[in-house]
């Protein structure tokens, strides 16, 4: 145990801190939601999602990627994000269909993550999937501060446009270079000669 898996750790036991503060939110006289429940919600969120970088910078600045940071660090993106869009359409502020391609992408490459594992395969992260991370990102704050600053509602909606498209291209770009991988591997195993395929450097945790 050291600091990165420790900041992967909290990102983990954020999860039902901030589904609490949204799903008991506090109204006020007018039925608005209180702006004290979007504050603390907003910095739940922002104060989760920015472990996700510093977990990763520290682990390669003091060199000390392990095994266990590097399976939890997926996990508690997946779980932070699905766990915020998941109450974001309880709550009525995201369309459902939008959270279920959202959310459905980060399974499906959560399932084809470990079936490359299984057989030994590396896969790069891409530039789309770290696109789709930041725009997760945005989109979940836009949204709730959207409930507090009601000029943010048309930004909120397109930042959640931009994560769909990222989810779907990423998703797509991530299959594109498994089944690569995939090919590479039959080349080997036949004698084939194959064609190289860069390897990701192991301190990349972002999908």
């Amino acid at each position: 145990m050291n600091l990165p898996n420790l900041l992967t750790l909290s990102r983990i036991f954020a999860v039902p801190l901030l589904v609490v503060v949204l799903l008991t939110r506090v109204y006020n006289p007018e039925r608005q939601v209180e702006s004290l429940s979007v504050i603390l919600a907003t910095v739940i969120f922002l104060g989760a999602s920015i472990t996700d970088y510093f977990d990763g910078y520290l682990a390669r600045r003091r060199r000390q990627v392990t095994t266990l940071g590097i399976l939890l660090d997926p996990i508690a993106d997946k779980l932070l994000i699905s766990a915020a869009f998941i109450s974001l359409v309880e709550l009525g502020w995201a369309p459902a269909w939008m959270v279920v391609i959202i959310v459905g992408r980060e399974l499906a490459i959560t399932g084809l993550r470990s079936i490359a594992a299984r057989q030994g395969l590396t896969i790069d992260a891409s530039e789309l999937g770290k696109l789709k991370m930041v725009s997760q990102v945005l989109a979940v704050t836009l949204i709730i501060l959207s409930n507090l600053v009601f000029w943010l509602k048309p930004l909120s909606l397109a930042a959640l446009w931009l994560t769909v498209i990222f989810a779907l291209a990423s998703a797509v770009d991530y299959f594109r270079k498994f089944w690569k991988a995939v090919g590479i591997r039959g080349q080997a195993n036949r004698g084939e000669k194959p064609v190289l395929l860069k390897k990701s450097r192991s301190d990349v945790r972002t999908q």
